[in-house]
């Protein structure tokens, strides 16, 4: 709702604050509290001005006026330091009373003192507001605090501890630092009690009975609250200030005459009024030092509380849950119940009409129109106390009534003189007195008369009066029957009305519920439909497009055809064109080649003409086993001299013939059949590598065989020596390699194409393939070098000439 200028406080009062009032004598929490730029009239809207007040005296004007005669006596109700509330009986709290009219100092102002002419024009309100449901049977007692949140500390106003002077400190020269600052009270601590709601531990709370009482303190706290005065505002709220309002109230017991002493039967509700600190810009207050800090963490704690409400709508309007930011500042964490739907919370944003506050009004504003959104009422059930309703006014409507039919009557003396007067009723039902007059001295009828009337009154008197009290008795009975079903028929009707108010409250709340539901299905509609919206533009474009791309590629595949076709043509002209060259090429160099196979043959003739003339005959070098069992097709192999003579075996012996070897041959080596084998005593002969077998020997050798560049076999031994390691294996350090090749004499030279002309007839008788072999084939020594004793062979080819 939007206020003008000119609206007076007591329409403010009523729309705002008086709810809140309300639910606070229902036993409801709320939480009020204005936001503005610095300047803007928040505490002129709490506080008001004489003549005028403003919410604050409102509020405690409305609560004292509703529960003014039902207040029960001081010290009935005690707080504790949990956040609780205890009841105390009669006795308790008039000791309670008594020590506090002993002590010197009260600690809570008397109601009998003159009220401060400074703000008595701010509480005098004319009009008489008060609530409209107010429990008659319930007892009430108020309890006010008064906090400020300065710099993200939490200080209480109404400590009676004054602000000292801090010592000066003394330097190296015996002289005091001067230093004007004051030693602030004591910063309090936030905490959770049992039910999970935030309080203040250690903070005053006074117990007040009328408006004056409590105002007084909070005018008293007001005078310790930080202010400064800055370029904006010439008293400029430093802090944020809180004045809370708890009221605590329980039930009378049957007789109406003093409170329920159950503790489960008190209930106690706040309402917290809070006047915010106004967020400004450093650049306009022209701010430095505290004000700059001070300034700093107000807008901080303005922020935090913003990021709260925005976290606590989105999850609201969206259905999420995220984790809203309580800690973040001192005074979300204070108030983090009420957010959490403990309670009401109204907020009144004031708004500064100068031009040069646009900005920051505009935020506030925005700020107004996010919190609209943002519902966190929860209806609290107060607990029921099974006694008879309007049973205060009955008792004391009963006594009244008692107390003057005693007066009228005089007061009763014994029980005679009820029976007396119920005589007196029935007197003239009694048969009369005959006369009493002796006129005789002989007379001696009157008195016998006189005594037998008398005899007959008395036993009337005495039927009369059993049968009266036989009546009264039966009269009492019924009225305890009447009482007992009327107590029954009430206790009837007050359970069913109480079932009743349950379901229409749970039907309350399915409502809300709903309410909310749908709200959020309609903000999620709107999404949806927004969503909707963008996906069908974003989907013509993409159909837009993607014919666009089809077109594009419908091109490009008739220009990819038009493309392999033109190279197709050129491939099979290129193809045409390198196979003519190829095969004029091979013809030259099968020319070419055939050209020196004939130079070679010539050689060889001239060579085989030398080796033929008589010489000392040598013994040649047998052929290798495997050429022996598997000739390989050569083109003119001579055949085997057959006058050779045989050529004995033997073993090449290995250097390290004295050790223990390890001999690692894989299985998949083939047989090498020459004359030098590597021969080991004493070897282990294992196929694969193993730790058992390196543990009992201190030396390795390993048998590789591998392919050469000429398509020979080359045999290799690997050499070694096995040590042990830290971790207790074996390891194998290589020292050298030991190298054997072999080649077949026959196949040195080949003809370039076996379907070749026949050789001469003089070539079957000629050996140049073993010549050949015997030339270029060598046995080197290598005596003394730094590997031992041992073999190499060189299988290297010999030089030719040009």
């Amino acid at each position: 709702m939007l206020f003008g200028t000119l609206v007076p406080q007591k329409e403010l009062f009523d729309v705002v604050a008086k709810p809140l009032v309300e639910d606070l004598i229902r036993g409801k929490n709320g939480l009020l509290f204005t936001y503005g730029v610095t300047g803007s009239g928040k505490t002129h809207t709490m506080t008001g001005s004489p003549g005028d007040g403003g919410l604050l005296p409102r509020c405690l004007a409305m609560i004292f006026n509703s529960i003014g005669p039902f207040q029960a006596k001081r010290f009935v109700f005690k707080l504790d330091d949990k956040n609780g509330v205890d009841v105390q009986c009669e006795v308790d709290a008039l000791l309670e009373r008594q020590k506090r009219d002993a002590m010197p100092v009260p600690k809570t102002p008397s109601g009998k003192r003159q009220v401060d002419p400074e703000f008595a024009d701010m509480i005098n309100v004319q009009d008489h507001c008060k609530a409209e449901e107010v429990d008659e049977d319930n007892v009430y007692s108020v309890f006010v605090s008064y906090i400020e949140i300065y710099n993200n500390y939490i200080y209480d106003l109404l400590e009676e501890t004054p602000f000292d002077l801090i010592k000066p400190k003394w330097n190296n020269c015996n002289t005091p630092v001067r230093n004007g600052d004051f030693i602030p009270p004591q910063s309090k601590i936030l905490r959770e009690d049992q039910n999970h709601n935030m309080y203040v531990t250690g903070c005053t709370e006074v117990e007040v009975k009328s408006t004056e009482e409590a105002f007084e303190v909070f005018w008293k706290g007001q005078k310790k609250r930080r202010i400064a005065n800055t370029q904006l505002n010439r008293e400029s709220s430093r802090s944020h200030g809180v004045f809370i309002i708890k009221l605590a109230q329980a039930p009378l017991d049957a007789d109406g005459d003093n409170v329920l002493q159950e503790k489960e039967q008190i209930t106690l509700s706040q309402l917290s009024l809070v006047d915010l600190a106004g967020s400004e810009r450093t650049n306009r207050t022209k701010a430095e030092g505290n004000r700059l800090r001070e300034a700093g963490n107000i807008n901080q704690s303005l922020m935090t509380l913003r990021t709260c409400i925005e976290v606590l709508r989105e999850n609201q309007m969206c259905g999420t849950n995220k984790m809203v930011p309580y800690r973040d500042s001192k005074l979300t964490h204070l108030f983090k119940n009420y957010f959490d739907g403990e309670g009401k919370v109204r907020m009144i944003v004031c708004v500064n009409p100068k031009a040069e506050d646009y900005e920051e009004s505009l935020q506030v504003m925005r700020f107004a129109e996010m919190t609209q959104e943002v519902e966190v009422a929860r209806p609290v059930d107060r607990p029921l106390c099974g006694l008879t309703p309007g049973r205060r006014f009955r008792n004391q409507a009963f006594r009244e009534e008692l107390a003057r039919k005693l007066e009228i009557r005089g007061g009763p003396i014994n029980g005679e003189t009820e029976e007396q007067s119920a005589l007196e009723i029935l007197l003239p039902s009694f048969p009369p007195l005959p006369s009493c007059e002796l006129l005789d001295i002989n007379d001696d009828q009157t008195l016998p008369k006189l005594a037998e009337v008398l005899e007959e009154r008395h036993k009337l008197r005495q039927k009369l009066s059993e049968e009266f009290a036989k009546n009264a008795l039966t009269f009492k009975t019924i009225l305890r029957e009447l009482d007992s079903s009327i107590m029954s028929k009430e206790n009837y009707v007050q359970g069913k009305l109480s079932e009743k108010e349950k379901i229409i409250t749970g039907q309350k709340t399915e409502l809300e519920r709903m309410e909310k539901k749908i709200k959020t299905l309609e903000y999620k509609i709107e999404i949806l439909e927004k969503t909707a919206t963008i996906y069908e533009e974003d989907k013509r474009h993409l159909q837009q497009e993607l014919e666009s791309q089809s077109q594009k590629l419908q091109r490009q595949a008739s220009d990819k055809r038009r493309l392999e076709a033109r190279l197709q043509g050129m491939v099979a002209e290129t193809t045409m064109k390198w196979e003519k060259e190829c095969e004029r090429r091979v013809a030259a160099k099968q020319l070419e080649m055939q050209n020196k196979l004939w130079v070679k043959d010539e050689k060889l003739k001239q060579l085989k003409a030398i080796v033929t003339e008589p010489k000392s005959e040598k013994p040649e070098r047998p052929s290798r086993e495997r050429d022996r069992e598997k000739p390989i097709q050569r083109s003119i192999s001579p055949p085997p001299v057959p006058n050779a003579p045989p050529v004995r075996l033997r073993h090449r012996r290995s250097r390290s013939a004295g050790e223990r070897w390890v001999d690692h041959k894989p299985p998949s080596n083939l047989p090498t059949d020459t004359v030098m084998q590597p021969h080991v005593p004493h070897a282990i002969t294992v196929a694969a590598a193993s730790e058992k077998a390196l543990a009992k020997c201190d030396k390795y050798m390993l048998t590789h065989q591998e392919l050469a560049s000429d398509g020979e076999i080359e045999t290799k031994l690997i050499k070694g020596d096995v040590f042990k390691t830290r971790g207790g294996g074996q390891a194998v350090q290589f020292t050298e390699i030991e190298t054997l090749k072999q080649e077949s004499p026959t196949g040195r030279k080949r003809r370039s194409s076996p379907s070749s002309a026949d050789p001469p007839a003089d070539a079957a008788n000629a050996e140049w393939t073993d010549v050949e072999t015997r030339c270029s084939v060598a046995v080197e020594m290598r005596a003394g070098s730094a590997l031992g004793p041992g073999y190499q062979h060189h299988a290297q080819p010999k030089r030719r000439k040009p």
